[in-house]
């Protein structure tokens, strides 16, 4: 459970910091036998920092509750 905590941990503190991602994808535009235009397009993923902070949390929660368990 530590491990797990830990990593959720991580994990929200990178989503807490990157709130998002750029990728492209190519599209076809004109193929015409030799002549081919392709246009690149722009894709955004966002995320809200808070679910950074939630997942954070949760990690938080977890190592608390895991480490009460190994203790008892």
């Amino acid at each position: 459970m530590k491990k797990i905590g830990i990593a959720l941990i991580i994990i929200g503190l990178l989503l807490t910091v990157f709130t998002g991602f750029n990728f492209f994808t190519k599209k076809k535009i004109v193929d015409v036998g030799g002549l081919e235009i392709t246009k690149s397009e722009p894709h955004r993923v966002k995320w809200t920092p808070y679910a950074g902070v939630g997942i954070m949390i949760m990690g938080g929660i977890i190592l608390l509750v895991g480490s009460k368990r190994t203790n008892a």
